[in-house]
């Protein structure tokens, strides 16, 4: 039976939903550092080349953890769900499934980012000096991508079951791990971009280790069998709900890729520049993603035990303390940019390129802290169908146009291109609040 703490049906909404979170926003605090430290370590002791490689690589490496993580949100909410219903013995078959499909996904990961390492570089139009590196790093990554993915399944697992804390554990045993791996082959033997791919990869198979011994030690609230390890009645379930979601991040984080290409053709000192302002972004977007990852198991807890009204509320507190944080963020960036940016580097002129495109992104960390909370409150009432429908409307419809025009200007400001983020949050912020005035006035 699930302990009180994560049982999400009784007691302060408030209290409950930052307890659950806070751990969520560790974890991905240090998932953002663990990215953060190839770049600062090559950024320092590694070529101007490498940090490109670096940058360009790790978008691509985003898409495919940024998916995965969005497709394993169906395991996520299912297991919730069971809870909620008090059906725990539904689960074992839920999990049991998901490893099947998730082991096909990596060897298929595999194959492409193994096999297709310099197309997918030279498709992301990285610079001539960087295509090299920016294929080892591609393909490094490839070959270490079932640990990336092992990782992501067990942490929407443990989230699953309202505990929000294991992940964070085996997150930090991957960051340290990566921290002195970089140190090691990056300044130490000098492997530039391919040492910090090799770290990477290293960090992950150690904290997939880790996860796996705690999820066997841990006391379950369901029982494992051999008959639950296959394509079960269960794979359709979390794939409907996953699905969706997964396809709208693949979309999503292809524009990121293709946005990432038309700065690329702005030049090394530009691609750099991004790619450091990237990792900035990560840090600024880690609130609103707690919040969304949180508020899935939340509501889907309530949904399973027909308490619409207390999820509808947990929505409401996530945008509160997300907007309370988003200006916050805000502030920062926008005035401390500079100095942000001049972290990783100590290249003048990317800093410059880093800065540019942060004022143009910056009120995405306020207009993001109203959209992820609604996301999260959709995909724990199984709205994923409407989640992909509004996202592909941002990123297709509003986001890359926008991204495509700023950056073919005579005169392209990376400034007006990270405006076009705040831009397409805004546009889903409308969509979200139209169709969640639909579904009340549908319930009523």
């Amino acid at each position: 039976m699930k302990n009180d703490q994560a049982d999400f049906t009784k007691g302060s909404i408030l209290k409950k939903l930052v307890r659950f979170m806070l751990p969520i926003l560790g974890a991905l605090v240090l998932q953002a550092a663990y990215g953060a430290v190839d770049l600062l370590v090559v950024g320092h002791f590694g070529s101007t080349s490498g940090l490109s490689a670096v940058s360009t690589g790790s978008q691509v490496l985003n898409l495919v953890t940024f998916v995965v993580t969005q497709f394993a949100m169906g395991v996520t909410v299912l297991i919730a769900r069971y809870l909620g219903e008090k059906k725990p013995q539904m689960i074992g078959s839920v999990v049991g499934g998901a490893v099947v499909v998730f082991a096909l996904i990596s060897a298929a990961l595999f194959v492409v980012m193994v096999g297709c390492a310099r197309p997918i570089s030279v498709l992301m139009q990285a610079p001539e000096e960087a295509v090299q590196l920016t294929t080892s790093y591609v393909r490094i990554c490839g070959g270490g991508i079932f640990f990336i993915v092992a990782y992501n399944l067990l942490s929407a697992i443990f989230r699953g079951l309202g505990d929000s804390k294991s992940p964070l554990l085996f997150v930090l045993v991957a960051c340290v791990v990566n921290v002195f791996g970089d140190l090691l082959l990056v300044a130490g033997f000098h492997l530039d971009a391919a040492g910090a791919a090799i770290a990477t990869v290293f960090a992950q198979a150690v904290s997939v280790v880790c996860a796996v011994l705690m999820l066997l030690k841990k006391k379950l609230p369901f029982r494992f069998a051999k008959a639950d390890f296959g394509l079960n009645e269960q794979c359709r379930k979390f794939l409907v709900i996953g699905l969706p979601l997964a396809l709208q991040e693949f979309l999503t984080q292809l524009s990121f890729l293709a946005l990432c290409a038309f700065v690329n053709r702005l030049g090394l000192e530009a691609s750099s520049g991004y790619g450091v302002a990237c990792k900035i972004v990560n840090f600024a977007m880690l609130i609103p993603s707690s919040l969304m990852q949180s508020m899935a198991s939340f509501v889907s807890q309530n949904v399973g035990a027909g308490n619409k009204k207390r999820a509808r509320k947990s929505m409401y507190t996530g945008i509160g303390i997300g907007l309370l944080f988003g200006c916050a963020v805000f502030a920062l960036v926008w005035l401390q940019g500079d100095v942000l940016s001049g972290v990783f580097t100590s290249d003048a002129a990317v800093v410059t390129n880093a800065y540019a495109y942060l004022k143009g992104f910056a009120p995405e960390t306020i207009a993001t802290a109203v959209l992820f909370s609604m996301v999260g409150y959709f995909n724990g009432n199984d709205k994923t169908l409407w989640v992909m429908v509004q996202g592909l409307v941002q990123t297709l419809l509003v986001r890359l146009p926008m991204a495509y025009f700023m950056s073919i200007q005579p005169d392209a400001s990376l400034t007006m291109i990270g405006l076009a983020a705040p831009t397409s949050t805004v546009v889903g912020i409308v969509l979200n609040v139209c169709f969640y005035l639909h579904l009340r006035r549908r319930d009523e």
